[in-house]
């Protein structure tokens, strides 16, 4: 079991790194202590709140209850007005830092492109050694991939086979088999 002590200090832990954390103030939820107890919302609900109370108050003809709450919408418009103001600032420092490095990418795209114009210009210009100190269009070393394969001859008939010895009077010329 937890003692209440660790319990407490994790708690004002918390609440301290919040409070120093800033944050999107904007959605943020408060506690308010109004005059008429705890309010609790993000800072646009807790104006809401506090200016409901205050026309409530009007109506009821309490001057300084109407007074309390419209300075207590005013601290939490102020508080949203400048988290607006940061909010935007950021936008504008991110927008401007993004057409910084557009920018700069396109100055390299275009110097990138210029220097492959250079040496475009430059190869087709010069005329270039092979490997073998040949001048010719490559210096690629050929390779049997690269060079077209040679068209193959016609196919030579084979001549028929003629009969053989045996068959054909007189024709002892051919070596006969051993028996």
């Amino acid at each position: 079991m937890k003692s209440s002590r660790s319990r407490s200090r994790s708690k004002s832990n918390r609440n301290r790194s919040q409070g120093n954390q800033g944050g999107n103030v904007v959605n943020r939820v408060f506690d308010s202590s109004g005059p008429e107890g705890k309010v609790r919302g993000t800072p646009q609900q807790i104006i809401e709140k506090y200016n409901q109370l205050a026309r409530d108050a009007q109506l009821s003809n309490d001057r300084v209850a109407a007074e309390n709450f419209q300075q207590h919408a005013e601290h939490y418009t102020r508080m949203l007005s400048e988290a607006q103001r940061e909010i935007e600032a950021r936008r504008e420092e991110q927008e401007r830092q993004n057409r910084e490095r557009q920018a700069e990418r396109d100055r390299e795209r275009a110097e990138r492109q210029e220097r492959e114009a250079n040496q475009t210009a430059e190869q087709s210009a010069q005329p270039q050694q092979g490997v073998d100190g040949q001048s010719g269009e490559s210096t690629l070393v050929e390779t049997p991939e690269s060079q077209p394969k040679p068209k193959r001859a016609p196919r030579r008939k084979r001549p028929k086979p003629e009969a053989s010895s045996e068959d054909q009077p007189g024709g002892d010329d051919a070596p006969k088999a051993a028996e």
